[in-house]
């Protein structure tokens, strides 16, 4: 019998800019770029992830997300266990923006699952 490692985690990061992103005054929007940059730094630099990809809609999508779909972006990881999914969902409830946290301003849920292996 072989010891394989576990197969990371497939996960996708779905990303809303919600309404209060929109309220701010110009001079404050930069803030919260700052408050993204963060949380995208933070996951990429979580133990054992690799951002496969990213995808963002801000130039054909116009406005919020308040239903969930579309998403205004993407981040395409993989993990190595649901832990780290929740560390890197967390960044939205802990990186400050101003007198805010960041998920005042941006609504994330991850989707977990698995690579699609596509037959050769």
């Amino acid at each position: 019998m072989t010891d394989q490692a576990p197969k990371p985690l497939r996960v996708l990061f779905c990303g809303a800019v919600l309404q209060n992103f929109f309220d701010l005054p110009a001079a404050e929007i930069g803030k919260v770029w700052a408050g993204v940059s963060e949380m995208l730094t933070g996951i990429r630099d979580l133990p054992g992830v690799k951002v496969l990809g990213t995808l963002d809609d801000d130039e054909t999508m116009v406005g919020t997300s308040p239903n969930g779909w579309p998403w205004t972006f993407y981040i395409l990881a993989e993990a190595p266990d649901r832990d780290t999914v929740k560390a890197a969902c967390n960044f939205f409830r802990t990186v400050e923006v101003g007198e805010y946290r960041l998920w005042k301003y941006i609504r994330v849920e991850a989707r977990i699952g698995r690579e699609l292996v596509i037959p050769n």
